[in-house]
């Protein structure tokens, strides 16, 4: 005999047997007992009132108590359980809370991407580029939008590959591999905490074939351009200053007014706003200061362009306005383009030797990137200014024309 208790005393008994279930009585008004075998300290069985019964295991890991159940007492089961039950205790005495683990695989298996989508961008947020941090968002947000409702653990390779060949279709295929670069990025972070093992982007090909783009854009076509864009709000100044400056999108249309020196005709970016981490400095020619001082200084607000607590985000709508007041066999053409173009006609004018366009674009290669380059720092500040307004002049004359 074993003398019984309530669950709370945690009584024991010398070794749980097939038979001991039937031996157990449930005092009356007592809801359950539970009875613990003394070979295995820990390991028991719990019997409810209502007649059921299951094995539990129960043990201490720091200062947290757990109990857990091993499932119901059924016959022919008691040698297995007991195995079940001695490897839970084992992995407490070396500190693995197995109760713990078993529930967060269970959070994990309901957690979904865009329950996670939030999470990553917070982590990112002052990590990343400003512009490359609104790109990622962007990307997520938006272009991953059909796969938020998948568990992270069930989105497949399919899944992917059907995203992405829609997201080629509707907006192309370059905007759809860096749709997949945000993708891959967030599964890397996904995969170090441990909320899944693998990425579904393995061996998914880039829609975009060849290196990268080589289109240059021709005068009468950048002349085109800068009349198309008449009219169209913020997009105006900074397409044309895109022109004049041969800047990258997101460098004119996040530019903030501290970022200003009118008096020195500059523009001067911070290392947290350019790709290189570089601080650069962009002399503003005769035409480009003009454009400038059309822009309205709005109150309370740093940003030149766009609304709300960012810079200009309406890319792909404005774009797409202006590509339908351009002429129809004109080819297609991305506003990186014009970085290209005017860094390709400034050459081909001879407006400037080629480390002065390269720091023109704040490019550290060729000249800058040798052994020399780490020793010379020079901006070559009047060579810039001395070439962007003689672009300036040009595309002036170029738009009269």
């Amino acid at each position: 005999m074993f003398r019984q208790r309530s669950a709370r005393r945690n009584p024991t008994i010398a070794k749980l047997l097939e038979s001991t279930l039937a031996r157990i009585k449930v005092p009356t008004a007592k809801r359950d007992v539970i009875v613990f075998d003394d070979e295995l300290p820990g390991f028991g069985i719990r019997k409810f009132s209502s007649g059921k019964a299951s094995f539990v295991v129960q043990y201490s890991v720091g200062t947290q108590r757990r109990r857990m159940s091993l499932g119901p007492v059924v016959r022919g089961t008691l040698a297995e359980t007991r195995r079940k039950a001695a490897d839970v205790l084992a992995k407490a005495r070396l500190g693995e809370d197995v109760q713990a683990l078993k529930k967060a695989g269970r959070d994990k298996k309901s957690i979904t991407l865009g329950d996670l989508i939030p999470r990553y961008l917070a982590a990112c947020e002052g990590v990343m580029a400003p512009s490359y941090y609104a790109a990622t968002e962007r990307y997520l947000n938006d272009h991953w939008q059909p796969l938020h409702g998948f568990v992270v653990e069930t989105v497949s390779r399919r899944a992917v590959v059907a995203v992405l060949d829609d997201v080629a279709q509707a907006r192309g295929k370059v905007t759809a591999d860096r749709a997949k670069a945000a993708l891959s990025g967030f599964y890397a972070w996904l995969i170090e905490r441990s909320y899944c093992d693998a990425t579904p982007l393995l061996h998914v090909k880039r829609r975009a074939k060849g290196g990268g783009r080589e289109r240059v854009l021709g005068e009468a076509e950048l002349a085109d351009i800068w009349e198309g864009v008449a009219g169209m709000g913020d997009y105006e100044p900074i397409v044309r200053l895109l022109i004049l400056t041969a800047q990258r999108k997101s460098e004119i249309g996040d530019l903030a007014w501290p970022e200003i020196d009118l008096e020195r005709e500059q523009i001067e970016l911070p290392p947290t706003r350019t790709k290189n981490r570089l601080a650069h400095l962009v002399p503003l020619s005769e035409l480009a200061l003009e454009i400038l001082d059309e822009v309205p200084q709005r109150t309370r607000r740093e940003f030149l362009f766009g609304e709300g607590g960012r810079g200009f985000q309406g890319w792909s709508r404005c774009k797409s306005r202006l590509d339908a007041k351009l002429p129809a066999d004109m080819p297609g053409w991305t506003l990186h383009d014009l970085r290209r173009s005017t860094i390709t006609h400034l050459n081909e004018h001879s407006l400037a030797d080629p480390h002065v366009i390269e720091a023109i674009a704040n490019h550290v290669s060729g000249h800058k990137a040798s052994v020399a380059g780490i020793y010379n720092r020079s901006a070559y500040a009047d060579q810039k200014r001395a070439a962007l307004e003689a672009w300036g002049a040009h595309v002036r004359a170029l738009v009269a024309r």
